[in-house]
Formats: C-alpha cells, structure tokens, sequence
C-alpha cells in the first residue's frame, strides 16, 4: 500500500506542471507528517488545496490556507 498527496487548484483542478515534489510514502502517518512540514512549500509552488492517496484512492481533501 503506497500513500501520496494530489495537489489542486481552489476549485479541485490537478496541479501537474512537474515543479511540486511527487513523493512516495509507507504510511498514512508518514505522508502527513511530510504535509505538516512542507506545505508553505507547495503553495508557493501552486496548490491551494491537496488530496490524500491510497493506492490512488481518495482519503480525504484539506485546504492548505494559513489559518493566521
């Protein structure tokens, strides 16, 4: 079971111009905690929201607006 993020536009479009990371993770657990500590990182680079995957299947979406 491999888990990994979609990343989106506001209104759900996919992001995939190549430039945000496109990574792997062994667990759920994992792939959050990669979200917690990058994610000013992809929305700079483009997303506004992203999408957990397992195995391709939707988990659940998240905005990633600054809550400040």
């Amino acid at each position: 079971m491999a888990w990994s993020w979609r990343y989106e536009t506001e209104h759900g479009k996919p992001v995939d111009d190549g430039s945000l990371p496109r990574e792997l993770f062994s667990s759920r657990g994992d792939a959050e905690s990669w979200l917690g500590e990058t994610w000013r990182d992809l929305v700079d680079g483009g997303a506004a929201r992203v999408t957990l995957l397992e195995d391709e299947h939707p988990v659940y979406t998240m905005s990633l607006d600054d809550p400040a």
